[in-house]
């Protein structure tokens, strides 16, 4: 695969105030925005297991969502309607990624699959169903 240079949206995204706070990296190869979720002791949700805390794990998949968009869209600001999380199993206190896919762009709204897993992507942690507004002028 070959790297290629982020959007300014989707490096917007990944530079948000709540982005910086959970670590998170957006990288690209070709058109695909993979996001990273470096492990830190805050996000811990569960400290007995320990596990990532459930809202940590489903704003992940939805910024990695938007910054996907952002670099399919570029000029077109996105704002969520909806979005459904599946939480297939606990997420352990290690490095996490995502990869969200577009299902459908229109005009007016997009619908976006998103998947975070550790360590192995075939074994997911969990997924996204999200449903976006699609506007003009950034996001």
């Amino acid at each position: 695969m070959r790297e290629t240079e982020l959007s300014p949206a989707s490096a917007r995204f990944a530079a948000s105030p709540y982005a910086r706070f959970l670590g998170l990296r957006i990288e690209l190869a070709d058109e695909t925005v993979t996001g990273v979720l470096p492990f830190a002791p805050h996000l811990i949700g569960n400290v007995v297991l320990p596990a990532l805390h459930g809202g940590v794990v489903g704003a992940f998949l939805e910024l990695t969502a938007l910054a996907q968009l952002a670099q399919l869209a570029p000029g077109v600001s996105a704002r969520t309607v909806d979005v459904t999380v599946d939480y297939l199993r606990s997420s352990r206190a290690v490095d996490s990624f995502a990869r969200a896919e577009v299902l459908r762009l229109g005009r007016r709204v997009a619908n976006v699959r998103a998947i975070a897993w550790q360590g192995d992507e075939r074994r997911p942690v969990a997924t996204l169903r999200g449903h976006f507004l699609l506007g003009r002028g950034t996001p």
